[in-house]
């Protein structure tokens, strides 16, 4: 991840986009025990390259089809809340749902999720 740029994935490249900043680490991957997934800790995310259009998270990594994320989405749908561990952290996170973890599974290479931050969620020390 590069210092100072904003990342809507954490953990994925950096977006350009003026709006960035807004989404700065909303989303992150989860592997299949809910721990995030770095960059560090699984170098393609860094090959995925993020983008905002039109009210959407623009992802798209080698190989794959685009894939587009609503940015602003208030879930009332109770069995899309997760916990997820973040740094030894508990973070309240909203699974983005499961075309979301076939694509990013195919990106790591490996079982994983995409969520989202819980607006309500604690602040998180990354």
């Amino acid at each position: 991840m590069t210092v100072g740029k904003d990342c809507p994935v954490a953990g994925c490249a950096p977006s350009t986009h003026r709006q960035a900043a807004l989404y700065h680490h909303r989303w992150l991957v989860l592997d299949d025990a809910g721990h995030w997934l770095s960059a560090q800790t699984c170098p393609a995310l860094s090959e995925v390259i993020t983008d905002i259009k039109l009210g959407y998270l623009v992802l798209r990594a080698p190989g794959m089809l685009r894939m587009d994320i609503p940015l602003d989405v208030i879930e009332d749908d109770d069995s899309v809340l997760r916990q997820a561990t973040i740094v030894a952290q508990q973070v309240a996170v909203v699974d983005e749902g499961d075309l979301a973890a076939v694509w990013f599974g195919h990106v790591a290479g490996r079982p994983c999720r995409l969520v989202k931050v819980h607006p309500d969620a604690k602040q998180i020390e990354w």
